[in-house]
């Protein structure tokens, strides 16, 4: 027919129902509905923003975007990055079909993974693979085991200078394989499990022209339709929680590799979904990651979206959890996450106490970087009459506070440039987010006017 028809991209099903019309350049399914165009396609199935749709798009039919500023020099270095990086991403995936390959044959890597309760058809999903126990076992892959890509890909380690004393060997080795895929499902790295007693337990593809660990999340190329369906991300902490939370029904997991969440994981996974859900231990090193999610979601943390926390006892991970007590309790435990709004407290309270005016001075200075962060909105208001509850401060008091504070930031910013003299740059990046906060983070223009002894003392509650 005129239609052509195929397995959805944004729901999991065994029948047909994606259709594609290429007359009316649309298309429909008829299992979850999704519709759309081109341009919509490429936003909703890579999370491309709408420029970066239209870029690719126009690059397929060599056009460039009209209102580009580059040079030609910068396009053509631009384009020839481009290649370089498809070139690598060709070179590991090369590398991922020879680890799956290895995999088929090696029971004792099979065993493992039959060992954390995985079947075949997760790994398949997942394209796991297993890495030989031995120093040159890419050179069956690839018949130029000294190709200087292999080495940029991340996959071979050079020691020594050029001539016979130089060492080449294979990074990744007896080790259950775990490619890293970016959101349009080419293989951009790989981490790795060992199977035995050793040291590192995990370890990742070193950053390259194709992978960089502060931006990329495991697991979001295969979870984007179990987001969709369960209508929120759950940030773990390990890829093999993503992978074992899957073969559990729990498919929206994602993971860091191997780094702190940053702004950019964040942005990148709400480009697919309004609702995230960071899942850490319990323990004090659980604590501090999720103090690190909290300061990069703050910025991210619209009215319209929602962030909440969850901690584990500290005997579990997610995977332990949910094999122990079962995926309904997993399932109530995401329901009773605790909502950003009550995370922001928690961080402000550490090390306060609330029942002297030093522990309460204390967090009123801890909370102000946090509610500064915030966007705009009706969080950012409320937020500031719930730090004053949970302080047991007057309402209004955190806001005069905080006024005080930026009054002194703004004074001291004065004097800084009084002593540079006129005509002189004086505001760096510090002074730059103090008039940001003063100007756009919902205080009075007046707190910059008004003299400090003018302010009645503060009021606490008994």
């Amino acid at each position: 027919g005129a239609n052509l028809m195929g397995l959805c991209p944004f729901h999991g099903e065994k029948s047909p129902s994606f259709s594609v019309s290429p007359s009316k350049q649309f298309y429909y399914c008829f299992g979850c509905g999704a519709s759309g165009d081109a341009l919509r396609f490429l936003t909703e199935h890579t999370g491309a923003s709408f420029r970066d749709a239209v870029t690719d798009l126009a690059q397929q039919v060599g056009l460039a975007v009209p209102d580009d500023t580059r040079s030609d020099d910068e396009r053509r270095d631009a384009a020839h990055a481009k290649a370089r990086q498809a070139t690598l991403t060709d070179v590991l995936e090369r590398a991922a079909q020879h680890y799956r390959q290895q995999l088929k044959g090696n029971a004792r890597a099979i065993d493992y993974l039959k060992g954390r309760g995985l079947t075949g058809e997760i790994a398949a999903r997942f394209g796991l693979g297993y890495a030989p126990d031995g120093w040159h076992a890419l050179a069956s892959a690839f018949a130029q085991y000294d190709d200087p890509l292999l080495v940029e890909a991340g996959l071979v380690i050079v020691q020594g200078e050029e001539g016979e004393e130089q060492r080449r060997y294979d990074r990744f080795r007896d080790r259950v394989m775990f490619p890293i895929r970016a959101v349009g499902g080419e293989t951009i790295g790989f981490g790795g499990r060992v199977l035995d007693k050793g040291e590192p337990k995990y370890l990742n593809s070193p950053e390259t022209p194709v992978f960089v660990k502060g931006r990329e999340l495991y697991g979001l190329y295969e979870s984007r339709a179990g987001i969709r369906a369960r209508g929120h991300a759950l940030v773990v902490e390990g890829y093999m929680d993503v992978v074992a939370l899957a073969q559990m029904g729990f498919e929206n997991a994602v993971a860091t590799l191997g780094t702190a969440c940053t702004e950019e994981h964040v942005r990148k996974l709400f480009r697919f979904t309004d609702a995230v859900v960071f899942s850490f231990d319990g323990d004090a090193a659980g604590q501090r990651a999720a103090t690190r999610a909290l300061e990069a979601a703050l910025p991210h943390a619209t009215d319209l979206r929602s962030i909440r926390f969850l901690f584990l006892p500290p005997e579990h991970d997610p995977d332990s959890f949910v094999r122990e007590l079962g995926a309904p309790a997993f399932e109530r435990a995401i329901a009773q996450a605790v909502p950003l709004s009550r995370q922001i407290v928690a961080v402000a309270r550490e090390g306060c106490d609330l029942g002297t005016p030093e522990g309460r001075a204390r967090f009123v200075s801890q909370a102000r970087p946090l509610w500064s962060a915030l966007p705009e909105g009706g969080l950012k208001r409320q937020m500031l009459a719930e730090l004053d509850r949970s302080a047991g401060l007057p309402e209004g008091e955190q806001r005069r506070l905080l006024e005080l504070a930026l009054r002194e930031d703004l004074t001291t910013l004065a004097l800084e440039e009084a002593a540079i003299g006129p005509g002189q740059e004086a505001v760096g990046e510090s002074g730059q987010q103090v008039l940001q906060a003063s100007a756009g983070h919902g205080v009075t223009a007046a707190a910059r006017q008004v003299p400090v002894s003018s302010m009645e003392p503060p009021r606490y509650r008994s």
